[in-house]
């Protein structure tokens, strides 16, 4: 069983130099400014005034409370994963430290296993995909690209490897649902039609 973890391990720790390796300064600053959690303030904007449009205040009000719970959620569970794994960053590992490419601002001090970019992007990705699903039936496909290109993002500049985008990935997609169906439990009990 460790030999298999350890051979896991080590076709991620492969496949992530591959990746990593693609990257050319021509599409640094674009990859700089996909992976900067500033970037996509104006895309939440829109997709939080589509749901007023389509919901109205109340439920809005509701799922921005639930939007901010469910954020939180995968972010805290993100890190008590990553303090229990302790698993190095790509960025960190000596093994590979020297022939990667790294663009990130830094080198964060915290643990890898598994991406918060990853599942927070994901787990926005799926929530509101599935809240306006019934007005914008494509929407959810263009989340999903977005939260796969925020996740890529990570490999590129450096600082995660595939399992951790993968298992982020995984991870908020199961959040965004759950929170999706809790959405739907309070605004039928909270909110009259």
């Amino acid at each position: 069983r460790r030999l298999m973890l350890e051979q896991l391990l080590e076709y991620d720790t492969n496949l992530f130099v591959f990746l990593n390796g693609l990257g050319n300064e021509t599409w640094d600053g674009f990859w700089l400014l996909v992976t900067n959690k500033l970037t996509f303030i104006p895309f939440y904007a829109i997709l939080l005034v589509l749901i007023y449009k389509k919901y109205g205040w109340q439920k809005l009000l509701l799922l921005v409370i639930v939007i901010a719970a469910m954020i939180t959620f995968t972010d805290q569970l993100t890190n008590v994963v990553k303090r229990s794994v302790l698993r190095f960053r790509p960025c960190a590992c000596e093994d590979i430290m020297d022939s990667i490419r790294f663009i990130a601002e830094r080198c964060s001090s915290n643990r890898s296993f598994f991406s918060g970019h990853a599942s927070n992007s994901m787990a926005a990705a799926v929530f509101g995909g599935l809240i306006l699903r019934p007005y914008f039936k494509s929407l959810i496909f263009i989340l999903l690209f977005w939260s796969a290109m925020v996740a890529y993002s990570r490999i590129y500049v450096g600082v995660h490897f595939p399992i951790d985008i993968i298992c982020g990935m995984i991870f908020g997609a199961i959040s965004g649902y759950l929170f999706y169906k809790l959405s739907g439990v309070l605004i039928q009990r909270f909110i009259k039609a």
